[in-house]
């Protein structure tokens, strides 16, 4: 848990379960006012408690013990790269040596592990195109019904993503000119212009650009990526109502999934003492606070079935 004695709006923060009690808890005069001011106060206060962790050994994750099995959440890169998925691989082969389970976002199986029965998928794309229907959300998941989850998968991102994605790299090839602090320096005056209000929720930012290239090329800089999200993110049921207000579809595909993959795990672990949960690592931090719910006593609910 984050904890900072000398600075009460990081309790406010933890403890509120609403953006109006955000708001009250800050003193200030709107949610949407709470929402920004909280982002730089708690990723200040998680900085401070990652300096204070020990170095990554082997694949970069965080550890919940739920009911007497420790589930550990890895965050990835979605590029696909060679050097990723053989470093992923030979971390699985590892994992089951070991006797461990391991589980994977569905979009991460066709990336990394299509051929590698050691590794099952969470139903978790296909869980938010029923939630999507069933809430009569607008969606872009439709052909997902009628392609297969794998097939749109490799095409979620919209126009607009790609077009900041360009941006970006473009930003990326000037620092190899100009420098670091002129490409950060840069790539923050885009990242202004180019992030909406339901981007701010899903962490999309440069930085997040520029560490998922690094650790797609460079596997053992997945920690950064994964301490990145960590401090890019309130805690889950703020961060949910944010996006809820402003994207519907994008909060249940986003955030959303995180609590169904928790779900999963716990639902379908019965015997190993060891299970990995490999996801997105814009996923991660949200998986960890779910795992940590569980933990300290919420039940996956009674109708939960894979689909």
């Amino acid at each position: 848990m984050v904890s900072d004695p000398a600075d009460p709006r990081v309790a406010a923060i933890r403890e509120a379960t609403s953006l109006a009690e955000l708001a009250d808890g800050l003193g200030v005069a709107t949610p949407h006012e709470a929402y920004f001011e909280a982002k730089p106060v708690w990723a200040e206060a998680v900085r401070r408690r990652q300096a204070a962790r020990p170095a990554d050994d082997g694949l970069p994750g965080w550890r919940v013990t739920v009911d007497g099995h420790a589930f550990h959440v890895h965050g990835v890169t979605h590029a696909g790269t060679d050097a990723e998925r053989d470093a992923l691989r030979g971390h699985v082969e590892r994992f089951r040596d070991r006797g461990a389970t391991v589980y994977c976002e569905q979009g991460i199986r066709p990336l990394y592990f299509e051929d590698f029965p050691a590794v099952c998928e969470m139903d978790d794309y296909r869980w938010a195109l029923r939630e999507c229907a069933d809430r009569d959300v607008e969606t872009h998941l439709d052909a997902l019904s009628e392609t297969g989850v794998d097939a749109v998968l490799e095409d979620l991102t919209a126009a607009a993503d790609r077009f900041r994605e360009a941006v970006f790299s473009l930003v990326e090839s000037g620092g190899a000119v100009y420098g670091d602090r002129f490409e950060r320096a840069l790539g923050d005056v885009a990242a202004g212009f180019l992030t909406d209000h339901a981007a701010a929720a899903t962490g999309e930012s440069y930085e997040a650009f520029r560490l998922s290239n690094a650790a797609a090329e460079d596997p053992e800089r997945l920690g950064a990526l994964m301490r990145y999200y960590e401090r890019a993110f309130l805690p889950q049921p703020l961060e949910r109502e944010w996006l809820r207000g402003h994207d519907p579809e994008l909060e249940l595909v986003s955030h959303a999934r995180n609590e169904r993959m928790a779900d999963y795990a716990v639902y379908h672990n019965e015997a190993a003492t060891e299970v990995h949960l490999i996801v997105g690592a814009a996923h991660a931090p949200g998986v960890r606070y779910y795992l940590r719910r569980l933990r300290d006593g919420a039940e996956v609910p009674d109708d939960f079935a894979p689909l």
